[in-house]
């Protein structure tokens, strides 16, 4: 790290609260990550990057058929309001299918009755990892990994829209340009062309 100049990696959390579960939280995925289609499966999370001194958190919607970033929003509160504006804009960006299942952790951001009943309003299955076992929603913590070790635990933000812009910018070259093991080393947008392609 010296060698390169680069900046020491910040090791801060922010405080947790404690989640309570509203209603059954049962696991439909099983850790099926390689989907058939677009739009099968979409997986969320979210993590936390300090802005001047203060926690803001970036929640993000990945559909696990080419670990395309969908819909991603940031807040101060990690609250349902948080997925609930994450999850319109993926919904709002994509053509989608009966039968879509949304799986992610148990946290009470997802549990709410506020979200629990947006996604029953459009028909979408909600499936959750098993508690305190982050193995069953691996790709969103492998993308939040790589994330923070690139960009935001390297960099120091001063405003909220130096952040915004970091996201969106590191989003499009994730999407756009940087290939994937898991989908024969392309990118999500080309893996995603490929499969319409068929039906063209």
């Amino acid at each position: 790290m010296s060698s390169m100049n680069l900046p020491k990696m910040s090791t801060e959390k922010p405080r947790r609260c404690k989640h309570t579960d509203n209603g059954s939280c049962n696991n439909h995925l099983h850790q099926e990550f390689n989907q058939k289609a677009p739009n099968l499966v979409w997986a969320s999370d979210f993590t936390y990057i300090k802005v001047n001194g203060k926690w803001y958190y970036l929640c993000i919607v990945m559909d696990l058929f080419s670990r395309k970033i969908i819909g991603w929003h940031i807040a101060k509160h990690h609250d349902v309001e948080l997925t609930i504006n994450a999850f319109k804009k993926a919904y709002k960006s994509r053509n989608i299918r009966y039968g879509l299942i949304f799986h992610s952790d148990q946290g009470s951001e997802y549990t709410a009755f506020a979200f629990r009943q947006l996604l029953d309003s459009l028909n979408v299955v909600q499936s959750f990892s098993k508690k305190g076992y982050p193995f069953d929603n691996a790709c969103c913590e492998s993308f939040f990994k790589f994330l923070k070790k690139n960009l935001t635990n390297r960099k120091t933000y001063h405003t909220l829209e130096e952040l915004q812009l970091d996201i969106f910018e590191y989003l499009n070259m994730y999407n756009t340009r940087l290939p994937h093991g898991s989908i024969g080393y392309k990118t999500p947008d080309e893996y995603e062309a490929e499969y319409w392609d068929q039906y063209e």
